[in-house]
């Protein structure tokens, strides 16, 4: 019996051509650097490109996974069976306007807080720390240090690769909260616009460089990506599976961290089925000492739907 999805993907790849690639790994694009291959990737490299593939999926029912930076993302080893999508460097672009920001659903995070800082704009010097993407950065409404993308974003232009639609939307009809908007998956934010401050450059520069020094003295290195799941309301994450025993807690070739139990590593060249198998046993162990579930803040693409006793 022929499978519809399969199906479905070749047409995608047929309609794309050249501009699509087969089996590409994901794993060297994520922090986490493990994980499968997604059956089709397109690098999309203005809106020609971008053009192109919303035709494609076009009237299909083949799943989409935009990339971004990679920096919340955990991929299967078995990989992604439908089209991963990432912005390319037309889209890595930053315009400063008085107190106005443009930039890139491409652009890097930690690159926008130390352009605007050195322009002299206040505001944005949280983003140091966050190794993401603009674009992805306003998917999860991305935060740090008492701040986040809603305090300061005002406008995103979104393509939806499902409906066809491309325009402007404004912050306020994102439904922005604690690590949530209203993105969809077959949304791809293609460029952000913030509303910063005046301010001194010397002080944000000095911002900047005090957030990069907590971040190096109170975070692991290695390969992680970031929180793995959300501060519960009034509570820290970390406390909660620290309190649990969970820290140095190990499942295959992945690891609770030493330094900060809400965050995990992955041996290199270590598997992502170890990674989630490692983020579920922490959710049971939390739950029979505390009586509640994490929810993950990493995104996972390419696993099988967890069942009903470890969903957020």
């Amino acid at each position: 019996m022929t499978d519809p999805r399969a199906t479905a993907l070749e047409e995608v790849a047929d309609r794309l051509g050249l501009l699509a690639r087969r089996d590409v790994p994901l794993g060297p694009l994520t922090t986490y650097r493990v994980g499968g291959p997604a059956a089709l990737f397109v690098t999309v490299e203005g809106d020609a490109d971008l053009a192109r593939v919303r035709d494609a999926l076009r009237g299909t029912s083949v799943p989409v996974l935009v990339v971004g930076n990679g920096s919340n993302l955990l991929v299967a080893d078995r990989g992604f069976a439908g089209l991963a999508i990432r912005l390319g460097e037309a889209y890595a672009d930053i315009v400063i306007d008085g107190t106005r920001v443009q930039a890139g659903g491409a652009a890097l995070l930690p690159v926008v807080a130390r352009r605007t800082a050195a322009a002299g704009l206040t505001g944005f010097e949280w983003a140091v720390g966050v190794p993401g993407s603009i674009g992805g950065a306003v998917r999860m409404n991305a935060g740090g240090h008492g701040s986040d993308m809603a305090a300061t974003l005002t406008r995103v232009r979104v393509v939806d690769l499902e409906r066809g639609e491309d325009g402007w939307v404004p912050a306020t009809a994102l439904d922005l909260a604690y690590r949530h908007s209203a993105i969809r998956p077959s949304q791809i934010v293609v460029r952000a616009e913030l509303a910063l401050r005046r301010g001194d450059a010397a002080q944000a520069e000095a911002e900047v460089a005090a957030i990069v020094r907590w971040r190096r003295a109170n975070q692991p290195g290695g390969q992680n990506a970031g929180s793995v799941f959300t501060n519960p309301p009034g509570d820290a994450a970390g406390r909660l599976i620290e309190t649990a025993g969970c820290k140095g807690m190990r499942v295959g070739t992945a690891v609770v961290s030493d330094k900060h139990a809400n965050f995990f590593i992955a041996d290199p060249q270590g598997r992502a089925d170890d990674v989630e198998a490692l983020m579920r046993q922490v959710q049971r162990r939390v739950h029979e000492v505390h009586g509640l579930w994490l929810v993950p803040e990493t995104r996972l693409a390419g696993f099988p739907d967890p069942p009903p006793e470890v969903e957020g």
